[in-house]
C-alpha cells in the first residue's frame, strides 16, 4: 500500500516521522492488522500489510487515513493551517497483492529511503534562485 500526503507536501521529517509511524503502527494493531514491512518516506509511506480476509481493504484504508489524520492533527496543531477542512492525506492509495513477491517487496520497501536520495541527487539544484535576477 502506498499513500501521501494532500499536495504530496514532505511533511514526514523528525518527530513527525516518528509520529506518524506510532499512529500507524497503533492503528494496524488495534484492527488486528499485521506490518510486514513500512517505510515512511518524505512526501509518501510505504506498507506491506497483512489485512484479515473478512476485511475490506478500501475499508481499512478509510479507516487508516481517517483516524490517523485525526490522530496527527491532535498532536501537531499546526497542520490544521497547512491542510484545510482537516484534509491531511490525499484522496487516493495505490494497493497491490503480493502473492509470491513478498520478499521482493519487503526488500524494495527497506532500500526506498536509499533510491529516493539518489534521485535526489540526480536534480540539479539552482546556485540562487532563478527570481532574484542576482547570480
Amino acid at each position: 500500500i502506498v499513500f501521501a500526503p494532500k499536495y504530496r507536501r514532505q511533511a514526514f521529517y523528525g518527530e513527525k516521522r516518528r509520529a506518524v509511524g506510532s499512529i500507524l503502527r497503533k492503528l494496524c494493531e488495534w484492527k488486528n492488522v499485521n506490518i510486514l514491512e513500512a517505510e515512511c518516506c518524505a512526501d509518501h509511506i510505504h506498507m506491506l500489510l497483512e489485512i484479515p480476509p473478512k476485511m475490506s481493504v478500501s475499508g481499512f484504508m478509510g479507516y487508516l487515513k481517517g483516524k490517523s489524520s485525526l490522530m496527527l492533527y491532535e498532536q501537531f496543531g499546526d497542520l490544521k493551517f497547512k491542510y484545510r477542512n482537516r484534509e491531511f492525506w490525499c484522496r487516493g492509495y495505490y494497493v497491490d497483492t503480493v502473492g509470491k513477491n513478498t520478499a521482493k517487496i519487503q526488500d524494495y520497501i527497506k532500500h526506498q529511503l536509499e533510491e529516493d536520495k539518489m534521485g535526489e541527487q540526480l536534480s540539479i539544484p539552482y546556485p540562487s534562485s532563478p527570481f532574484t535576477g542576482r547570480k
